[in-house]
């Protein structure tokens, strides 16, 4: 009796740690107001592969960042649902004590809204343990992940830094002011930054490289990739690449800098 109630006592602070990630990573976007537009207009296809690319993130956070050990992959789905419910629920629960769902809020635009929002906050909610708590010692699921894993956890760190930035005006118009020199530019300060950040915060596996140019390779320029990639994902999304091919580069370029930083300080963020 006294084993299954702390077992219960255990999934209720999990529970309480997860809607409490949920609410960290959650409530900066929450005071975007072109996040609340984005629940109006956004396509309903793109609103719907949006849906499964973050479970697949959830998922794959659970896999590889969760916060126990020992996981089957059925354990690792199980974990990631109930994370992707606790992020829907702490959404609506923010959503409608701020005023931004109403009685008079139509089901299209109060799902958009939900979707939207629970995106980070379900990935707080896989994390929540990890962030909230000391981690148990030892080698991490991180350090065992491997090559692939850490590709993963880096598009994961892109996708929630490149998250908070995207959805604003200021990304389309800071892409706009640029000349082609600023690009350039800022190409290669993200390829700095993310190299000197991998390298300072320690991905498992650059130290077999036998050349730091191979490590190179391996890691900044396979990171920046990353990181373009899920800032072009993001941008087309959001509808932000609907001008001309100048334009969505530029937009691209500019999102790629804090999406460079968010993989590399992956190992920190998840």
């Amino acid at each position: 009796m006294n084993a299954e109630l702390a077992r219960e006592e255990s999934y209720a602070r999990g529970l309480a740690r997860a809607a409490a990630g949920a609410l960290i990573f959650g409530f900066p976007l929450l005071m975007t107001m072109e996040m609340w537009e984005l629940g109006f207009h956004m396509d309903r296809l793109r609103l719907a592969l949006f849906v499964m690319v973050t479970a697949g993130v959830v998922i794959g956070l659970s896999r590889y960042a969760g916060f126990r050990d020992d996981t089957t992959v059925a354990d690792d789905v199980l974990d990631a649902f109930a994370a992707l419910f606790v992020g829907g629920v702490v959404s609506v629960v923010l959503l409608v004590m701020m005023g931004l769902i109403r009685p008079d809020t139509t089901i299209r635009e109060a799902v958009g809204m939900i979707v939207v929002q629970a995106a980070p906050a379900s990935m707080g909610a896989v994390l929540a343990n990890k962030q909230l708590t000391g981690g148990p010692p030892g080698r991490t699921k991180e350090d065992r992940a491997g090559y692939v894993g850490h590709l993963f956890l880096m598009s994961a760190g892109a996708l929630f830094f490149a998250f908070n930035v995207a959805p604003t005006e200021e990304m389309i118009l800071i892409g706009f002011k640029m000349s082609p020199w600023h690009g350039v530019i800022l190409v290669l300060a993200s390829l700095v930054l993310l190299h000197a950040l991998v390298f300072s915060v320690g991905f498992a596996g650059q130290k077999s490289h036998d050349s730091q140019f191979r490590a190179f390779l391996h890691f900044t320029v396979a990171g920046y990739g990353v990181a373009l990639l899920v800032s072009a994902y993001i941008l087309w999304t959001f509808g932000r690449v609907e001008g001309g091919l100048s334009d969505a580069v530029r937009a691209v370029v500019v999102l790629s800098l804090p999406a460079a930083l968010g993989a590399a300080l992956a190992r920190l963020v998840v």
